[in-house]
């Protein structure tokens, strides 16, 4: 008897059609069990999905939220403004986006978010953090509060997808406003390290075809792949900091500490810089820190 070998190609349709199977699966056990929280206890949330077969997926309430005020963030004067208007229209009940902000890392963009939850908690907005791997529930946590009163952002924080990964299948559904998909009080907010979301392979490019009048046209996987982003109505895009930048961000991170900036810090700083390779508000503030920290245990000593 011979045995029949499935080429690759068919292994990874079988993967994928097994892997929306279970997703499916999932979502349907789940929506049998989850419920909403009370909306009282916070105003910041996590999607917590337990991998035990009687723990049903939830929302937790995160009672003390890391929060950051819009003029704690520099460098990032146009982002700042775009996605505070459009979350001050949400908040109203006028449209709309959703938003996805790409860039350097550190640059301020979970920050920003975090700076929208700070500056409009107190009008209604409430803010779901969901990990890339639960995003096949969406459709469940748009269930869970789509008729609350209250204006929800689904966070999905360095989202990025990887050969094998399609759960951002599900995401596209929300993006595009399926029937089932989307509610007039829930936006999707994302960040990225990359402009494209999922990855692109070289044999994507075999696919590209030419039509009668001679024009090239991307392969369905290519363009499905690449339509990821443009599902978003609110791009935002974040660059790193030049070195006046980076000592504009950590002048103002030392004085929330109680210093002044000088030359001996300006000098510590960037070689803070250089030893992370980096320069950022994320590094800004990892220095500030250390810097804060360390002059304040000397003093305590003397």
């Amino acid at each position: 008897m011979t045995k029949t070998q499935l080429a690759p190609a068919q292994i990874e349709r079988l993967l994928e059609s097994l892997d929306r199977i279970a997703s499916a699966l999932d979502a349907k056990s789940s929506s049998q069990h989850a419920q909403a929280p009370d909306f009282s206890q916070a105003f910041a949330y996590r999607w917590q999905r337990s991998s035990a077969i009687h723990h049903a997926p939830r929302l937790i309430p995160v009672t003390t939220p890391q929060l950051i005020a819009f003029n704690q963030l520099c460098n990032i004067e146009q982002q700042i403004e775009r996605l505070q208007q459009n979350t001050l229209q949400f908040v109203r009940g006028y449209p709309a986006n959703n938003a996805l902000m790409t860039g350097a890392r550190g640059t301020g963009k979970s920050s920003l978010v975090r700076a929208c939850l700070d500056a409009f908690h107190s009008q209604g907005l409430r803010l779901i953090e969901v990990e890339k791997q639960h995003l096949d529930d969406l459709p469940l946590i748009i269930e869970l509060v789509f008729q609350r009163p209250e204006r929800f952002i689904v966070f999905c924080d360095d989202l990025s997808f990887e050969d094998g990964e399609h759960h951002y299948k599900a995401l596209k559904t929300v993006l595009d406003g399926s029937i089932a998909g989307s509610a007039a009080n829930v936006l999707i907010y994302a960040t990225s390290n990359r402009r494209h979301l999922v990855t692109e392979r070289m044999t994507d490019n075999l696919e590209h075809r030419k039509d009668n009048q001679g024009e090239i046209h991307p392969g369905d996987s290519l363009e499905e792949k690449i339509s990821l982003s443009d599902r978003f109505g609110l791009r935002l895009h974040f660059y790193s900091f030049s070195q006046d930048e980076y000592l504009t961000a950590v002048a103002q991170w030392v004085k929330s500490f109680g210093f002044e900036m000088n030359e001996y810090v300006q000098e510590e700083a960037l070689r803070w810089a250089t030893e992370h390779g980096s320069r950022s508000g994320r590094i800004a503030l990892q220095f500030a820190r250390d810097y804060a920290g360390r002059t304040l245990l000397e003093k305590e000593k003397q």
